[in-house]
């Protein structure tokens, strides 16, 4: 068994597609469902039950994962340890970012990091801002940055970058009845608009505690997974929806929809790097932490 080995493992763990994770390890899907048969036979058991159309993880296949995320992490780290005669870091890390945040932040970041760490690859998966905290509990990537929930999970460690208000938009005219371009006269009268809201994750949860204190249920239009969907559909006049400011900033949509002056205003978004706790006596995920400064 090797280091490669169970990185094309998790390749293949994480996707469950022979071709993609044969892309991101750079192998042919021949050599790679090759190396995964080899590494079952090692541990005498099937990891991934297969057939023409799906790719599934068996119990001992999930069990695996933990060891083979901690194996590789651990092997990296020593690696360095033993190797690094010089001041140069090198080698590997992973980072989940949205899209917004990769406008936003990491552009930013990425520019300062290559700059003062040239020898260390950065691999970036961007996605669904609301996976963010469960790609780093999963040991999926190292570094995300994420808005801080109300509840954050133990052994998480949290770093600050920016604060950003959570807005009601509205479509800039009035294309329907029941979808206003204002702010409604009377707060009974939010019981009948369409709201475009967030499926889950700190937008979603404030929206739900502001309709709670108004002691009214929302009249909910659609569940979206990711922010910029939403302003989509605001903007299209289905509905009034809720947004961070950062994503409005960065939407081609922004001049087709409008802020709504709602009093009292939702918390704002606290956003900030997020890692684990134990990742940060990796040096590479360290450096990549201290690109922030503290207040």
């Amino acid at each position: 068994m090797n280091t490669r080995s169970l990185k094309q493992f998790l390749a293949l763990a994480d996707t469950l597609h022979f071709g993609r994770a044969s892309d991101d390890c750079n192998i042919s899907i021949s050599a790679l469902s090759r190396n995964i048969r080899h590494l079952e036979e090692e541990l005498g058991v099937a990891l991934f039950s297969r057939d023409n159309r799906t790719v599934m993880l068996t119990q001992e296949g999930q069990k695996f994962v933990k060891y083979a995320r901690d194996t590789c992490h651990q092997w990296q780290s020593i690696r360095h340890e033993l190797t690094d005669n010089s001041d140069e870091l090198s080698g590997e890390i992973s980072l989940y970012s949205s899209v917004t945040a990769s406008y936003s932040f990491l552009y930013d970041l990425l520019r300062r990091f290559r700059v003062a760490y040239p020898a260390i690859e950065i691999k970036l998966r961007t996605g669904d801002p609301e996976h963010a905290i469960a790609h780093i509990l999963d040991g999926k990537e190292d570094i995300t940055i994420a808005a801080h929930p109300a509840k954050f999970p133990r052994g998480v460690a949290f770093k600050p970058i920016a604060v950003s208000p959570l807005l009601f938009i509205a479509p800039l005219d009035q294309q329907v009845p029941h979808v206003p371009n204002g702010v409604p006269a009377m707060a009974a009268d939010w019981a009948n608009i369409p709201m475009i809201l967030s499926e889950s994750g700190v937008s979603r949860t404030r929206v739900d505690e502001w309709f709670q204190q108004h002691s009214m249920t929302p009249r909910i239009y659609a569940q979206v997974t990711g922010n910029e969907a939403i302003v989509s559909m605001v903007s299209l006049g289905f509905g009034i929806g809720v947004v961070p400011k950062i994503v409005l900033d960065n939407s081609p949509l922004k001049d087709r929809v409008q802020i709504l002056a709602v009093k009292p205003e939702l918390a704002p978004y606290d956003i900030g790097l997020i890692t684990l706790k134990k990742n940060l006596k990796n040096p590479l995920v360290n450096a990549f932490w201290d690109l922030i400064k503290e207040p």
